[in-house]
């Protein structure tokens, strides 16, 4: 196995060289392979453990082994425990989810702290059969068909391709010593119902079963990178990116046969889970909106907009004293004295600063907002008229900001000035404000 193990490494994973690699290793059969094989091979290793506390002393047991084993070998050695139980407790986990954030959380900063490049672990071909058959029964898409990725970010998975079979043989002919989890024994978890009653009558009808799980994944991981080609392509035609947003165009989305296959693509991994709401909103009334944790989808009229949920700011008004000329925050405007107004344009407006009160005061606009347009002689109307007449959406709305002089509207920024401050004959000097 060594040679073979060491052919795949080096042409599976050629940027590990001069790499420095934590092994996250467990104690167990194959994370002791895993480092034993790495002790072989020419690379700048140190050994990860994690302590989760579940199984009393002998999760005890498993930390002093591994230790041990490190300290005979000049192996650095890094160790945390976790209280599991209190953490899924405290998140609603089960133990097995919140194990697994706890571990992948504690690597990523481990990571950082020691300068280290990637985090290997031991997951080997039965390992990716066991997940392959836990998404089937919980019903999955083609990511969850294609398994446990070899590489992952900084995470690799070089025991992939070798089976729990292989793993053990080359254990015993090089007498390596393991510790034995005795929760694997146990039936209470899925994974185990799976890997002791249901895969040995797989591998009993096709004992050659494994490796026909392996070219059948193989072909899925073609099937998903040609999907995800089509979809990259189709996403050019549909999608328009403006800054955090993403325009949808519903008339070329409607015109694909399976529209709801590509908006699943390009969703899903915005955090949406209500699939059918997503959908409706493709014929649903303008205005619906559908949410994810950190996101939102807006129909408004022939679009679909995604955007992030933004945090509203504890202070809602920014006042602009006399003296500023460049404001950063919340918006970036420049305000100057000028002697004669230029062509106006939606960024800029020119008023009489003598009619100005400071300090100015920036706000989200409210409902009921009234002010006087310019150009319409005095008349008043509602800022929701106007945003009704410009065809804002709801998101186009919410960014709005408004710009007072004591409770009265200056400007609608960015879209309409206030004819009580225009620029007249009597005016003697005028402040340039802009937009940036």
């Amino acid at each position: 196995m060594f040679s073979k193990f060491q052919s795949h490494i080096v042409s599976r994973f050629p940027f590990l060289a001069e790499k420095k690699l934590f092994l996250a290793v467990s104690g167990g059969l194959d994370s002791m392979v895993l480092l034993h094989l790495f002790q072989q091979l020419p690379y700048e290793i140190a050994v990860l453990h994690c302590n989760f506390q579940l199984r009393g002393l002998e999760s005890f047991g498993d930390q002093e082994f591994v230790q041990d084993y490190c300290n005979q070998n000049n192996i650095p050695f890094f160790t945390t425990q976790f209280d599991t139980k209190a953490f899924a407790e405290d998140y609603k986990l089960s133990t097995q989810v919140a194990a697994r954030e706890l571990r992948y959380s504690w690597f990523y900063e481990f990571l950082e702290e020691k300068n280290f490049d990637y985090i290997l672990t031991a997951h080997h071909a039965d390992d990716n059969l066991e997940t392959f058959i836990i998404n089937l029964t919980r019903g999955t898409g083609l990511d969850g068909l294609t398994g446990i990725p070899e590489e992952n970010d900084r995470i690799i998975r070089p025991l992939l391709p070798f089976s729990r079979e292989e793993v053990l043989k080359y254990a015993e002919e090089n007498k390596i010593e393991w510790r034995e989890d005795s929760s694997n024994a146990s039936n209470k978890y899925l994974r185990n119902k799976i890997r002791h009653d249901l895969i040995p009558i797989l591998k009993e009808i096709n004992p050659n079963f494994l490796d026909a799980f392996q070219k059948t994944q193989s072909y899925l991981q073609e099937s998903k990178e040609m999907v995800e080609d089509a979809s990259i392509m189709i996403y050019q035609q549909v999608a328009k990116e403006d800054g955090e947003d993403i325009h949808f165009d519903l008339n070329q989305l409607k015109k694909l046969p399976n529209y709801k296959s590509y908006l699943y693509q390009w969703l899903n991994e915005f955090g949406f889970s209500a699939w059918k709401d997503v959908y409706d909103l493709v014929e649903g009334q303008s205005g619906k909106q559908v949410f994810s944790e950190e996101f939102r989808l807006l129909k408004n009229r022939e679009t679909l907009i995604l955007n992030p949920i933004s945090e509203t700011s504890e202070k809602e008004e920014f006042e602009i004293a006399e003296n500023d000329t460049d404001v950063n925050f919340p918006l970036k405007l420049r305000l100057c004295n000028v002697d004669h107004i230029a062509i106006d344009s939606k960024e800029v407006i020119f008023v009489d600063a003598e009619k100005i009160r400071f300090p100015l005061v920036l706000r989200k606009w409210n409902e009921g907002d009234v002010f006087h347009p310019f150009g319409m002689q005095g008349k008043s109307k509602k800022v929701s008229k106007l945003f009704k007449d410009e065809k804002l959406s709801l998101i186009e709305k919410e960014k709005t900001w408004i710009l007072c002089s004591e409770n009265q509207i200056v400007w609608v920024v960015g879209i309409r000035q206030d004819e009580r401050f225009k620029i007249e004959n009597t005016t003697n000097k005028i402040l340039k404000i802009e937009l940036q």
